[in-house]
């Protein structure tokens, strides 16, 4: 359990430094957390740079929040919220993800959805990515405009705000996140091209079928566009 759980704080500081390392986060943005074996979680402190943590910074908390480990003058993100409310919908997540990746940042501020259906990878790894509505930094409200969406997404923007994944352990929370940013950054320069046709329908059925081939776990919302105003349609 001992070397586990030094393993598991390790990881969460590569995986920091990582989102650091590629522009994912800037300054003190994002968070971490890991669902830990007792129930418990690890998770990021708040006002620190991802390039700057190390183990011995990280918090452990109970599903209220409460502090049940920390160093001095550390303490969790008020945005644990969020990852407590990921963590009570979806029983399978063990890991939570929030930064602000640019590109999908600039989508989350325009509330556009990521629905394109025309390169393979975001087909298969993602799907669409729906907007999660505005709601306030810090509060109740966040935890509330991602809960309806954790049941058939595991990416997801944030209206105005940044980006959200969640994964059965942190590698699978964190390759969606930068999977995310890739998606985002293709549709952009698509979009500066003209655009670009989706794939047909059987297409596109075959590509998600082949997630089990590839043995990706999570959910996936299968062929759905996203109208600004009206919601998803599902084909």
């Amino acid at each position: 359990m001992e070397e586990s759980y030094r393993l598991i704080r390790e990881q969460i500081c590569d995986v920091c430094y990582k989102m650091w390392q590629r522009g994912i986060v800037a300054a003190n943005d994002g968070n971490v957390s890991v669902k830990l074996e007792d129930g418990t979680f690890l998770c990021t402190p708040t006002g620190i740079s991802k390039s700057m943590i190390t183990p011995k910074m990280l918090v452990r908390t109970d599903i209220e929040g409460n502090v049940l480990e920390a160093a001095d003058g550390y303490r969790p993100s008020s945005e644990m919220k969020m990852h407590f409310r990921c963590y009570m919908e979806r029983p399978d997540v063990g890991a939570v993800v929030h930064a602000h990746p640019p590109a999908a940042t600039t989508f989350a501020a325009a509330q556009m959805a990521l629905d394109s259906y025309c390169v393979m990878e975001n087909v298969v790894q993602t799907g669409a990515v729906p907007v999660a509505p505005y709601a306030t930094p810090s509060t109740d409200e966040v935890a509330e405009s991602v809960a309806p969406l954790l049941a058939s997404h595991d990416a997801m923007l944030l209206a105005r705000h940044g980006a959200l994944t969640v994964g059965a352990d942190l590698t699978a929370a964190y390759y969606k996140m930068e999977s995310l940013e890739q998606y985002a950054k293709t549709t952009l320069y698509l979009k500066i091209l003209g655009g670009a046709q989706d794939m047909d329908r059987d297409t596109i059925d075959t590509l998600i079928g082949l997630r089990e081939k590839y043995g990706l776990k999570g959910k996936h919302p299968g062929y759905v566009k996203y109208n600004k105003h009206q919601g998803p349609e599902v084909f």
